[in-house]
């Protein structure tokens, strides 16, 4: 698979996104057994730049990652991952780590400044290309306080100001790509932490960096993750929380599935949440 070096790279891959996309909502439609050549049709291909797009983009043919959409795959992976956990924590290891794995630094925003609804917080703002579509991402100077994905830069925006309404806003892609580098870039360092400063009660703290510990290439169901925090009975109050996350694919919740192996919805669009776990499954 080729890496993701550069600018161009990413703006290319966001390009090729769009057609996936598509592509992939038809599928949730279309009756099954559908031909190839049927869906590159969807998306205004020929069969033969159809698998081109999806080799440049995903590093393999259609075929492949449309197996890494099914339920039958998702389930084999939670049952994968269990298995790890569970040898992992009997050897008295930590668990399983990836290549792809960033290291998250958390820092919740003090007490002030959630009653306060950020104020006298600066953030900086910024709208850029990703092999997910375009993103907005914000910072504080404490981290990356907001990242999501959008088609509409105005909504995406308002959201933003609606999350910190008496913070300082500033439009400045420049500071702001750098850390779109480290998030999206297969040659960045990943030995070097990144800082989220996030915003929300306790439960919904927790929920979040509960997350951060499900691997690139894995996945858990609602209920797994309930077990994982001590309250299996509390899988309804987790979704909840997952839903709120305001920190799309750096907390990923994408990886959280529905016990049955249905990939269920997303914030971003369940297009966007399949994709993603194809994306990762084909990386692993």
């Amino acid at each position: 698979m080729k890496k993701i070096q550069s600018l161009a790279d990413v703006q290319s891959l966001s390009l090729d996104y769009q057609r996936i996309e598509t592509a992939i909502r038809f599928l949730y439609t279309c009756p099954p057994n559908t031909s190839l050549e049927d869906i590159a049709k969807e998306v205004g291909l020929s069969e033969f730049h159809f698998q081109r797009l999806f080799t440049r983009w995903a590093g393999i043919t259609p075929k492949r990652f449309l197996q890494f959409l099914t339920k039958e795959h998702a389930l084999s992976i939670i049952q994968q991952q269990q298995s790890i956990n569970e040898t992992s924590l009997s050897l008295g290891l930590s668990g399983s780590s990836r290549l792809h794995d960033l290291l998250i630094h958390c820092e919740a925003v003090t007490p002030g400044q959630l009653k306060t609804a950020g104020q006298g917080l600066h953030i900086n703002y910024g709208f850029h290309p990703t092999q997910f579509g375009k993103c907005l991402i914000a910072t504080t100077n404490k981290g990356i306080c907001h990242l999501s994905f959008t088609d509409d830069q105005t909504v995406a925006l308002t959201e933003l100001q609606q999350q910190w309404k008496n913070a300082t806003l500033q439009h400045q892609p420049l500071l702001t790509q750098q850390f779109i580098s480290q998030i999206f870039s297969d040659t960045w360092d990943n030995t070097t932490p990144l800082s989220v400063h996030l915003k929300g009660t306790n439960f919904q703290l927790k929920v979040w960096q509960a997350l951060l510990s499900i691997p690139s290439g894995t996945l858990i169901h609602y209920q797994g993750l309930a077990t994982q925090l001590g309250n299996p009975q509390s899988s309804r109050a987790i979704g909840s929380a997952v839903g709120k996350n305001n920190i799309a694919y750096l907390i990923p919740c994408h990886r959280v599935i529905q016990k049955t192996g249905s990939l269920g919805n997303y914030r971003w669009l369940a297009e966007r949440k399949a994709a993603m776990i194809a994306w990762e499954s084909a990386r692993d």
